[in-house]
């Protein structure tokens, strides 16, 4: 398979994956690939297309600077999702959900995620905030603040009132990054529900365990390798 065709058989896995694992809004939240060397040609899901039923031949090949190539996608999607491959061409891969655990967490006011667990750990010092919602992105210029207060030295941000969005250099990699921002939102939710004092991880141990994390061989590749085998066997539809 050719770029394109590999970029669109992994985020068409991740569209189907993200709705098993209950991290979508049904047609709404977002994910886009890049298939350009400069970020600026980017695939993303139409609009209207359930995550659950979305095929590789559904995606939409976007071009950041041409308005015309986004006629079949949500507004929304183009003016964050296009400002940020725009602005930001190492963020290869951009997800964007209002998964619920991950949420609630960005609605809280001043939060900033704790160091409570080995999950949690990964995310020491990579997480950026923004604090001012402003509501629906139908201004290209939201997305433009946007992909600002995210930067280039951090791959998730949390946005106050809305949601999350995951960056990263891969379609695998960002989904596992997703896929454990979760798992740590949602251990930090049922922890601050006990209402009992919190053991949170000191930051020397959590800038080791960040370090353990990204340099652990492949754990990515094995787990978006595990759930393509899963949807080979169970929807092979989503390839086409």
């Amino acid at each position: 398979m050719d770029v394109e065709q590999i970029a669109r058989r992994d985020l068409a896995v991740a569209f189907r994956w993200a709705a098993r694992l209950n991290m979508h809004e049904a047609t709404a939240n977002h994910f886009s690939v890049a298939v350009s060397p400069d970020s600026q040609n980017f695939l993303i899901n139409p609009a209207g297309r359930h995550f659950s039923q979305v095929r590789a031949s559904d995606l939409v090949l976007v071009n950041a600077n041409d308005a015309k190539s986004s006629a079949n996608v949500d507004p929304t999607a183009i003016n964050l999702h296009g400002q940020i491959h725009k602005l930001l061409p190492h963020a290869k891969c951009i997800l964007h959900t209002h998964m619920p655990y991950t949420t609630a967490l960005a609605c809280l006011r001043n939060f900033e995620f704790l160091m409570l667990d080995q999950n949690a750990c990964r995310f020491y010092q990579r997480i950026a905030y923004d604090r001012d919602y402003f509501g629906m992105a139908l201004a290209a210029s939201e997305g433009e603040r946007v992909a600002l207060v995210l930067g280039e030295s951090k791959n998730v941000l949390f946005l106050a009132n809305h949601g999350v969005i995951v960056v990263s250099n891969s379609v695998a990699e960002a989904f596992d990054e997703l896929y454990y921002l979760e798992k740590a939102a949602q251990l930090q939710v049922l922890a601050l529900s006990t209402g009992r004092e919190l053991a949170i991880i000191d930051d020397e141990t959590a800038s080791l365990v960040c370090k353990q994390w990204l340099e652990y061989p492949k754990s990515a590749e094995h787990h978006f390798a595990a759930l393509i085998e899963i949807l080979d066997q169970e929807s092979p539809e989503y390839k086409n």
